[in-house]
């Protein structure tokens, strides 16, 4: 059976990979794709052997900084960040999250620093088996990475 691509290929820019279906729009959102002038692809509920269904994202002539892959590796660790150059893979990683994040994430705890004075946000990732909590280093408050408000 000849294998078929299901979106077109892109000559220069950036595939975000293996998100979860049910992430895909909270990923553009966070990136803020919505206002992005590149030529951008998206596919949800494509099948795959990893995950079941995935979803993925393509932008031409664009690559992420740190802080983007650190969002999206917020929502969806497992993600995979592909480089195209000249319809080429150049360069295929996968998401890791560091051990610490800044001005990712907002603090729930409405008392700490970083939510009344004008304070970088900056947290401690606690990796406890599968799931990730994210502690803030002012406060100290936590909070699962599901309940985590992006900025």
């Amino acid at each position: 059976m000849e294998k078929k691509l299901k979106v077109a290929a892109l000559c220069n820019g950036t595939v975000i990979d293996h998100i979860p279906s049910d992430k895909l729009f909270k990923v553009v959102s966070i990136l803020h794709l919505e206002s992005c002038l590149n030529q951008i692809t998206l596919a949800n509920n494509l099948e795959s052997a990893k995950i079941g269904s995935k979803g993925l994202i393509k932008i031409s002539d664009r690559a992420f900084a740190e802080n983007e892959t650190n969002k999206i590796a917020l929502i969806a660790p497992n993600a995979k960040i592909n480089i195209i150059r000249n319809f080429q893979v150049v360069e295929k990683r996968p998401l890791i999250l560091p051990n610490e994040i800044r001005e990712i994430v907002q603090c729930t705890n409405l008392k700490c620093i970083t939510n009344n004075q004008p304070v970088t946000t900056r947290f401690h990732i606690i990796k406890n088996g599968d799931e990730i909590m994210l502690k803030c280093h002012y406060c100290e408050r936590e909070v699962r990475r599901e309940d985590a408000k992006i900025k």
